[in-house]
């Protein structure tokens, strides 16, 4: 392994920090490790952050104050049969599949499927970086739902990615599953958002002894036609929207962007156990959410009663 492929692994090393029992840090790999598992890529909500027209968190980064955090991303890895795949293509792409091949596997191709959830610029943009300005891929499966296949075949920039064949577009149903792999399968389910341009979907992923809920974005619990307390029991882990703390978070009507409040979200699991609380991972933060801060003493507080908290490298056995 070269000088700067070490430099690169522990540079993305110190972004993490150990938060749950079941999160693991270790990069050997060796005969104990676990051969299938859900590794965060990405915390932040679509804008990144540090996050546009905010002078001061570009400059706490550049001077070591703060760090930046990437775009929400998962990755999908399975070691036995060498394969590995990302839910959500980010802005912050590049970077991110350079993690997942420098960190977890090395091979050809880079990916071996991409996953959207919808057509916001967090989730789907990276896919750029696969067309001839760029990588200039070829055969990248990408799973989309209909409406958001029907998006990228017909607006460019993403139509050439189809029609170079940088891209394929996999079709996906409502609660049908995918098999990855021999011991991974992932069904996407739909959930009420702001669908401008294509539906939104969550994810469910199992693997051979656990299984885990992405949710990285839905307007509010109340409107999904399932129960969000009787989903996260059904799973190992639940990653859920965290996009905001609470109401007046924002200097605009925060009704233009609904999402459920960690405020919300908590009221509705107050009266559960801490094992169940501590199934919830909350993901997706905007740059204005306090609770990034792992030092603020609300976050602090919540971790206590067994809610957990999203870290880049973090890892989840499935």
């Amino acid at each position: 392994m070269n000088s700067k492929l070490i430099f690169f692994i522990l540079s993305i090393s110190i972004l993490s920090c150990k938060n749950s029992e079941d999160s693991m840090k270790g990069r050997s790999f060796g005969p104990n490790d676990p051969k299938q598992y859900i590794t965060i890529l990405g915390i932040a909500q679509d804008g990144g952050y540090p996050h546009i027209n905010n002078t001061d968190e570009f400059v706490g980064v550049a001077q070591g104050d703060i760090s930046k955090e990437l775009v929400v991303c998962l990755g999908i890895v399975d070691q036995k049969e060498r394969k590995k795949f990302l839910i959500e293509a980010t802005p912050d792409l590049p970077e991110q599949l350079a993690m997942l091949d420098a960190i977890y596997l090395n091979k050809a191709p880079i990916i071996d499927g991409v996953f959207l959830t919808h057509a916001h610029i967090g989730h789907y943009t990276g896919l750029m970086y696969f067309g001839r300005e760029a990588m200039g891929s070829k055969d990248i499966q990408v799973f989309t739902m209909p409406k958001m296949k029907l998006f990228l075949e017909n607006n460019g920039p993403w139509s050439q990615l189809v029609d170079l064949q940088n891209i394929v577009l996999r079709p996906l149903e409502h609660e049908v599953s995918v098999d990855l792999t021999e011991n991974i399968k992932i069904t996407p389910f739909l959930v009420p958002h702001r669908d401008e341009f294509s539906e939104t979907v969550g994810y469910r992923i199992d693997g051979k002894s656990k299984s885990g809920l992405f949710i990285p974005d839905i307007n509010k619990w109340t409107l999904w036609e399932k129960k969000i307390v009787d989903e996260v029991k059904k799973v190992d882990y639940a990653f859920i929207d965290a996009t905001f703390f609470k109401e007046g978070e924002i200097p605009r009507p925060m009704a233009e962007v609904p999402h459920p409040f960690i405020q919300e979200s908590i009221e509705l699991f107050k009266n559960e156990s801490k094992e169940v609380k501590s199934k919830i991972i909350f993901i997706h933060f905007n740059h204005s959410n306090p609770l990034m801060d792992p030092s603020n003493k609300e976050r602090i507080q919540l971790e206590k009663e067994g809610y957990r908290f999203a870290n880049t490298n973090d890892m989840f056995e499935l």
